[in-house]
Order: C-alpha cells, then structure tokens, then sequence
C-alpha cells in the first residue's frame, strides 16, 4: 500500500445509496471503503438498515483518502485497511482516528507449480516475493512462520533482505512487483503472493497456497476505524456487532469463494 498523498477527491468514485435500505432509518452512517469491500457491506447494510440504520457506502480507488475523508468528517467509519497500515498512517499523517472493530484476514500466501509443501523446497530454491516495503516485510514474516528463514526477534515487519538472519536452504531471494509475483511461478521454485492478486489470477488462497497466513497474523487483521471521539457512537457499535455475525461471516466466506478469513478478535489482541 503505498502512501501517495492527495487533498482532493479526484479519486473518489461513485458513492452508493443501497436502494434495499430502510427509507424510515433513524440514523444514516456513511461508510468509506474500496470496491473490493462493496459485496460485504451491501450485506451488513441490509442487516443494518432493519435496526434502523441506512448505510451510505462511499467509495474510494486508493488507500489514502478513506483515512483523510474519515478524519475531515466527509465519512463516519470506514472499513479497507489492515491495522499494520492503520497504525503507520495516523502516526505518519498526526490523525486522532481509532479502530472499533475487527473484520477479515485476506492471507498472503506461499505458492508453487512444483511443490506440494514448503518442506519440499530444495537447496537453494529461488524464492519470489513482493518488493514494496510493507509486502516484503509481510512476506518475510510469512516465511519465517513456514520455518524457511529466521529474522530478528524485534522484527517489526518492516525491512528488506538485509534483516534475513538464517538461511538454511541457502534460498535465493528475487523481490519482484506484488503484481508480477503470479506471473514468475514457472520460474521459481516458490512465489509468496497477496491475496487479491492471487484470487485475480485465479486462485483460491485457502486450497492453493501450500503455506498461508491465518487468523493469528494479527498485524494483518483489518479493521474498521472511526474518530477516536466517536468510538463508543451508538449505531457505529450496532454496525460492527452485525458485521461480526455468524450470518455476515458466511456470506464472507460465500461470496469470496473461502478466499478471506472472517476474524473477530478483541481490539486488546491487535495492540489496543
């Protein structure tokens, strides 16, 4: 996710107002998302809209402004980012913004033509993986867990190649665009791919990566925030507890072929 700065709203996209909506609401919550999030939030609004809550979902074509539309009041919560990118962009942007809930996982994962496991990986095997700084860092957590590499114990997802600490396959490392990491499999001996770009290439994340993250990689688990003077709003809280039913879940599950992960965690479990 790369942090490119705007203060217009050139790439905001059409705004949506679900037409199933109650029209008698007691309360409208305008919701900023990116399209991916769109089938989940058309559901949690037709839940809402029985509780007497019409939801607004407005959305945006990049990662930056759901976060400024949000602290500028142009949204009331918004729901597209993973707390790791939540936690670095209020830092870096001074922006009083706090998280309310828990949502999804959508898992990184390892992937092969050649090779059913990790342990199959043979000496000195290449290894593709994304090169932006946030993916690679991810990447390299992903394997670390899959008992590839060791980095150190104050990782902190950040880095490059230099934080490889141990190496025992003697791996060879090629950091490729996230977007071209699907394309470089017939290449390599494994790719670690993020999860849209594995589902556009066809993908199921949970059935065809031999390796993936799961519901514990809390760093990664998205979110959806709101003012931090806001977080106890009643019909904020009401809309998260009926995002995080076994009813949405489903539909998550559903609609995005197993391809996210439904998490619902305590704030307390992300680091608040």
């Amino acid at each position: 996710m790369k942090k490119f700065i705007s203060m217009t709203l050139a790439f905001m996209v059409t705004t949506f107002i679900l037409a199933g909506c109650n029209s008698g609401a007691d309360e409208t919550v305008k919701v900023g998302l990116n399209g991916s999030g769109i089938p989940i939030w058309e559901k949690v609004a037709d839940l809402a809209a029985e509780e007497g809550i019409e939801l607004e979902l407005v959305e945006f074509a990049d990662y930056v402004r759901p976060n400024l539309a949000l602290a500028d009041g142009d949204v009331d919560i918004n729901a597209f980012q993973t707390v790791s990118y939540f936690d670095a962009f209020i830092e870096e942007h001074d922006l009083d913004l706090e998280p309310i809930a828990t949502t999804i996982i959508a898992p990184m994962g390892i992937y092969s033509e050649k090779y059913e496991s990790v342990d199959e990986i043979p000496e000195g095997g290449k290894v593709a993986l994304p090169k932006e700084a946030t993916n690679m860092g991810r990447a390299l957590l992903l394997l670390e867990q899959a008992g590839l590499i060791g980095l150190p114990d104050d990782f902190d997802g950040n880095g490059d190649l230099d934080k490889i600490e141990e190496n025992p396959k003697n791996l060879e490392f090629e950091p490729v665009v996230a977007a071209q990491t699907p394309r470089v499999l017939p290449d390599v001996a494994v790719s670690v791919i993020n999860n849209g770009i594995a589902v556009e290439a066809g993908f199921i994340p949970v059935e065809d990566a031999i390796f993936r993250e799961d519901d514990t990689a809390t760093p990664y688990i998205n979110i959806i925030a709101a003012r931090a003077d806001e977080t106890d709003n009643e019909a904020y809280q009401k809309i998260a507890e009926i995002y995080q039913t076994e009813e949405v879940a489903d539909h998550i599950r559903e609609v995005y072929d197993n391809s996210l992960i439904p998490t619902y965690v305590e704030l307390e479990e992300i680091g608040w």
